[in-house]
């Protein structure tokens, strides 16, 4: 009797859940009217657009680039870039945060569109966590567009509609890039948040950008159209439910009230870094080099998934199998599966040292991720690679008295190197959401003094921020750090509490195809 009551009460259950979804189930309409429109090329009139143009006359063929380290000096580029656009700015990004680095940077818009610049925002919707009051409100300057890529429908119960129309909304678009009047672009790993920035007081998310300009602001630029014009970048205006929406003129108020506290905190200390006084006076010495833009399609989203529609990873892995010396690569989420493996055996076996650097269990933002790839850390170091995993104390300052730092450092830099000649910057981890479900941009720039001095800095902080993973005389895994230049070696997953060990342990149920 009891077992029959058991068995009425979940198919009771099954059936509310199912009328749920199915009127809760909204669907973003993909077939709403929307003008294309591409990026303007006529901006060698601006003073971007010399300065640029004189560089590029004296380097024939070539692109700029200037690597961004620190984060403090990310933000102050894209402020002042902000501040110098005369004609276009095109921003496309995974995520934007209502914080002080959101507030400014959309404060920066807005100053840019009063000008007459042409601002594009695209953005996915998944992360973003602006309040779409917020962008409706921008959306209104005559000079704005904002474009949310593959939204979910804001009618009904939103994760309802997420879960209702999972195999698309499932896909996102993770590309990364920011271009003013076509001639200068970040490029890298960084999203619009503190935490990108060096702007939070207790956590560093340790990332990579590059400063490009020439040629290549153009290749960007074709890239970013591509994703602007495709059905699944819908406008501001799908979203709006008859929301009562402020004059902007009134709404102005209250934001630039907000945008001068940021300022007086963040904006004027950003512009004067030296980095950014070197790039507004002129004096920053740009890399020469040849480079290629590679980009996921945005159709790779509309079908199944396979390594047809895997372009970036593909081009990626051509390069790495011409590698003839050294491969070092840079991600905060590796889970290279049993093909991943054989991949670097392979690489490894020719002779090629491949140095992988990712995040430990305790500096990890996605326990998920960190489930799936712990199962692998065995047969990579089997396979001759070498394993690092970054100290999620390595920020913080071990001085007495010094309270500088920060108390936890997250490795969110996507990079690799190729023999200390080819570097690819962009959005790209090495994990099966960005390889075959999500879409992804990078840059390939071809210049050894690029790449060496990268490389060569990098290798030399290396002992500061990592352990070296590997396997002790029975075949366990052992954690070797330096730590204030004594060695310290751990038996278990290093800096991680028990809870979090165990966690990570149940979460290796996760699909694995998902992470």
């Amino acid at each position: 009797m009891n077992q029959q009551l058991s068995i009425n009460y979940v198919i009771k259950l099954t059936a509310i859940f199912l009328l749920l979804l199915q009127f809760g189930c909204a669907t973003a309409p993909l077939d709403f009217p929307r003008e294309n429109s591409v990026f303007i090329a006529d901006t060698a009139n601006t003073d971007l657009g010399r300065e640029v143009d004189e560089w590029a006359a004296a380097n024939p063929g070539m692109s700029g680039y200037y690597p961004l380290i620190k984060g403090f000096d990310a933000l102050g580029v894209r402020l002042a870039l902000m501040d110098r656009a005369e004609r276009t700015i095109d921003v496309q990004y995974f995520l934007i945060k209502q914080d002080t680095a959101g507030i400014l940077f959309a404060g920066k818009l807005l100053a840019a569109a009063d000008r007459g610049v042409r601002v594009r925002v695209l953005l996915d919707d998944i992360f973003t966590t602006v309040d779409d009051t917020v962008f409706l409100l921008m959306n209104q300057h005559p000079n704005i567009e904002i474009r949310l890529f593959n939204p979910i429908a804001r009618g009904g119960v939103y994760a309802l509609n997420y879960l209702g129309n999972f195999k698309l909304a499932n896909r996102r678009m993770h590309n990364k890039s920011f271009t003013v009047d076509n001639k200068a672009s970040v490029i890298g790993g960084r999203n619009i948040a503190d935490e990108y920035f060096e702007l939070l007081d207790n956590e560093e998310f340790r990332d990579f950008d590059m400063l490009a300009i020439g040629p290549v602001a153009t290749d960007i630029s074709i890239t970013f159209d591509r994703f602007w014009n495709h059905r699944l970048a819908l406008p501001m205006e799908v979203l709006d439910r008859g929301t009562q929406l402020a004059d902007l003129k009134t709404a102005r108020a209250g934001v630039d009230k907000e945008i001068l506290e940021a300022s007086r905190t963040v904006y004027g200390k950003a512009l004067s870094s030296p980095l950014v006084k070197d790039l507004l006076d002129d004096r920053l010495r740009f890399f020469p080099a040849q480079s290629r833009v590679i980009t996921d399609d945005p159709d790779k989203l509309l079908n199944k998934k396979s390594s047809e529609h895997q372009l970036l990873v593909s081009q990626l892995i051509d390069a790495v199998n011409v590698a003839k010396s050294e491969v070092l690569v840079i991600t905060p989420y590796f889970i290279p599966g049993k093909e991943g493996v054989e991949f670097w055996r392979r690489i490894v076996d020719k002779g090629v040292r491949v140095v992988i650097v990712t995040n430990s269990l305790a500096s990890n933002n996605h326990v998920p991720v960190h489930s799936g790839y712990a199962r692998y850390r065995h047969a990579i170091i089997d396979a001759g690679v070498e394993l690092y995993e970054a100290r999620v104390d390595s920020s913080k300052s071990t001085k007495a008295n010094d309270q500088s730092g920060y108390d936890a450092m997250t490795l969110h830099t996507k990079a690799l190197f190729i023999d200390r000649r080819h570097t690819l910057v962009g959005s790209l981890n090495l994990d099966p959401r960005s390889i075959a479900i999500n879409t992804e941009l990078g840059v390939l720039v071809d210049s050894s003094d690029l790449a060496g001095a990268l490389v060569e800095g990098f290798f030399e902080k290396l002992p500061s921020f990592t352990y070296r993973v590997t396997e002790n005389e029975k075949g366990k895994l052992r954690w070797t750090g330096l730590i204030d230049g004594i060695e310290v070696v751990e038996s278990k997953e290093p800096q991680a509490s028990w809870w979090l060990r165990f966690k990570a342990s149940v979460m290796r149920i996760m699909p694995e195809s998902q992470l």
